[in-house]
């Protein structure tokens, strides 16, 4: 996907309603009060050759700082946000962490937050792990950051 189209999934996801209830749809997850897209995921590491895993993460960062500039000229400056805090406070801690903050932070270590004006959008596209897919990932959702 190009970054016009990733910045269309976002902007639809903006004026969408929200579900009543959890669940998936063809391009992510949503639930009361949030949708998730998955831009774009990469999940070769299993068995895959490490070149091709450098190379996917060059284009996902790449497509995360693309969309990124385009999400700033509409929105302003992000706020840069580190999710490992909310991991931490709900698997170590066994806090409950409402959605889709839980489900973002067990995919991407770092976010990126801007302030519609009812809404949060944030993005993020880094893997916790040598081993986690590359995920670009976008949330638009109603709950404010925990």
């Amino acid at each position: 996907m190009s970054t016009a189209q990733h910045l269309d999934t976002v902007l639809l996801l903006c004026s969408r309603e929200f579900p009543a209830e959890h669940g998936r749809w063809d391009g992510g997850f949503c639930g009361p009060g949030y949708h998730i897209a998955e831009l774009a995921v990469f999940d070769g590491f299993r068995g895959g050759d490490c070149s091709e895993a450098l190379e996917a993460r060059e284009q996902y960062e790449a497509e995360c700082v693309a969309l990124s500039e385009r999400l700033t000229k509409r929105w302003g400056l992000p706020v840069p946000v580190s999710l490992y805090s909310l991991l931490h406070r709900s698997m170590g801690d066994g806090e409950d962490i409402p959605e889709p903050w839980r489900m973002l932070s067990a995919r991407v270590q770092d976010a990126q937050l801007w302030q519609t004006d009812e809404r949060w959008v944030a993005l993020g596209g880094s893997p916790w792990g040598e081993e986690s897919p590359f995920q670009l990932l976008a949330a638009v959702t109603e709950v404010d950051p925990p």
